[in-house]
């Protein structure tokens, strides 16, 4: 029966394909999918985000504000537990680092992302985060939207370039959905997810973008993520301030980039997950008893900080009676910055789900809040903390995420702050050019850098990752022996169409080759035809390639040879021939399959 049911399900698809090709056109087909999966991404952004703030209210809503709490010490290595026993027993497979794992599908997966991502990362994130994970479900639920875009358009049997086009559009839906910013949904698939920006991309990331935020809307109200009140207006004569906080941002984002990636480099070399477990959790619960806004994914702090009570972020620790000083404060933040970092490696490396988003927001408003509280202290001015609050957040999103565009849009999205357009530009500008003088890889493409994984925004780059070496071997050439005569090579040249003979002994090694064109004088000799032996005549390759290279690689040899062909070896054994015209008449395919209308 369930045997039958599947067979029934394939042959309905197929008809829903049929008819689609017979009676819409490509282009509004695309509209009704990007319609779809902004709905489906929309409605799962939202069941994360209440589910969340749901366990989080249940859990610590109750606490005195004057006091510390010991279940700070139990819930997080209690998530970070329950998340590694659903990833390892019911999952069975690697959920962390969304973005990142969008980016490898695009760049080695032709666009496919497992069926499970559609809802595995929602319900571990939400353990992780639920019960105090330090980090963000913004990539857990990018990851979600990326999914089901990829997969419904492989469901409806879209070629390549939609496949990439619908996972851009579930990452635009889940953006905007959670957030309630469609156009920052937009920009961060154009800038994060390195989209091209053309209107054949364009619409359709539109629609799901909006789409989803408008379900947002239906359901959530139309209240700010974290509403900012703009209380001073901003000044041509902070300039100079905001250029220090984009620096500022910049060296931070840069400290936060390399401490996670150093830090979860020493958790992934503890072979024993139990023990990266006790680690993470243990480390993750103390750091969130002695600072309680480390907790979760911040935003409850950052909305403190806008409310002009920044020294609020003191309550529930032991360092509530440093909250009259802001001398101390100003230590305690610091703490915050440099600890917030460990706090989500150590989340992540000890085997909760989440992302940086939410905790690159985080600290940056701290970072903003700390530079002016500072300056103000030290310099006895009157710059407004909280509007630098709300720069340094689009700064480090500029750095971290190496999107300043995406800084920019969506902080003014998410807070309503609008009215500090040219602060937030400011502070992004100068925040990426800070970093990008360090570190020319973001937080989420580093990674894949570092492996040669990552499809960059140069389509020539990215159409050679499409190719595989394997799949342009080419065979038709004809054998020789190396015992063979100059006899056997004239009937060689006979039936052939190529000019290059390769000679592989019994055992199938390559011993050499013959080039037509070196022999050519010699087979008119007839007196020699059975004196001259092949071995005599052939040479080996100087300049050759693996099955197992990449198509950079054999791109290179080919640049650096000079050569039209090039032989195929795999540990000696003769495979085949790569011939420049097939290898770039492939090449020029894919880069069509980037081309929109």
């Amino acid at each position: 029966m369930k045997r039958l049911s599947q067979i029934n399900w394939q042959e309905l698809l197929n008809r829903l394909v049929s008819w689609r090709l017979s009676n819409l056109s490509e282009r509004n087909f695309i509209y009704i999918v990007s319609l779809l999966v902004g709905l489906v991404s929309g409605i799962s952004a939202l069941i994360l985000k209440k589910l969340i703030h749901f366990v989080e209210v249940q859990l610590t809503g109750w606490f005195e504000a004057t006091t510390f709490s010991y279940l700070y010490l139990a819930y997080p290595v209690l998530g970070i537990s329950l998340t590694w026993l659903f990833v390892r027993y019911i999952v069975k497979d690697d959920i962390g680092h969304g973005v990142s794992k969008i980016l490898f599908a695009i760049s080695r997966k032709s666009g496919r992302i497992k069926q499970h991502n559609t809802w595995t990362s929602m319900v571990a994130s939400s353990m992780t985060i639920g019960l105090g994970g330090s980090v963000g479900a913004e990539a857990p639920i990018v990851l979600t939207g990326a999914s089901i875009g990829s997969n419904l358009a492989r469901v409806f049997k879209l070629n390549y370039r939609y496949v990439i086009l619908m996972i851009g559009c579930g990452a635009a839906g889940a953006i905007a959905g959670i957030f309630k910013a469609p156009i920052a949904g937009i920009v961060f698939t154009l800038e994060v997810l390195m989209l091209d920006m053309t209107m054949a991309y364009l619409i359709p990331l539109l629609i799901s973008s909006i789409t989803a935020a408008s379900l947002s809307y239906i359901f959530m109200g139309d209240a700010m993520v974290m509403k900012f009140e703009l209380v001073n207006a901003f000044s041509v004569n902070n300039i100079g301030y905001y250029i220090l906080l984009g620096i500022a941002a910049g060296l931070v984002s840069l400290y936060f980039t390399r401490a996670i990636m150093w830090q979860e480099g020493k958790y992934r070399k503890i072979a024993n997950p139990a023990i990266r477990l006790l680690i993470g959790g243990t480390l993750l619960s103390f750091l969130v008893f002695m600072l309680p806004p480390l907790w979760g994914e911040g935003y409850t702090s950052i909305i403190k900080i806008f409310g002009g009570h920044g020294s609020d972020m003191l309550n529930h620790s032991v360092f509530y009676g440093w909250k009259d000083s802001p001398y101390l404060v100003m230590a305690f933040l610091l703490m915050i910055l440099v600890l917030k970092a460990v706090a989500t490696a150590a989340t992540t490396g000890g085997g909760g789900i989440g992302g940086v988003f939410a905790p690159t927001l985080f600290m940056g408003a701290v970072t903003g809040f700390l530079v002016a509280k500072a300056m103000n202290t030290f310099l006895q001015l009157q710059l407004p903390e909280e509007n630098f609050a709300l720069a340094g957040m689009a700064g480090l999103m500029a750095g971290v995420m190496h999107a300043p565009l995406t800084g920019i849009f969506l902080t003014a999205e998410i807070t309503g702050g609008y009215g500090l357009f040219i602060p937030l530009i400011i502070t992004s500008t100068v925040s990426y050019l800070t970093i990008m003088r360090f570190e020319p890889h973001s937080i989420y493409t580093k990674r894949l850098a570092l492996r040669g994984d990552l499809i960059t925004h140069h389509k020539d780059k990215a159409a050679l990752k499409l190719m595989q070496t394997r799949n342009l071997i080419e065979t038709d050439f004809e054998i020789l022996s190396p015992d063979a005569t100059l006899r056997d090579l004239v009937k060689a040249i006979s039936r052939s169409h190529r000019n290059l003979f390769p000679v592989v002994d019994s055992e199938g090694m390559l011993k050499g080759m013959v080039k037509l064109s070196e022999v050519r004088t010699l087979i008119f000799e007839t007196e020699l035809h059975d004196k001259v032996r092949i071995k005599d005549l052939m040479y080996m390759p100087r300049h050759y390639v693996s099955p197992r290279d990449s198509m950079e690689e054999v791109a290179g040899k080919f640049e650096t040879s000079g050569r039209y062909n090039l032989a195929v070896i795999d540990n000696g054994r003769y495979v085949g021939f790569l011939s420049r015209a097939k290898v770039f008449s492939e090449y020029r395919d894919n880069i069509r399959q980037f081309s929109s209308d």
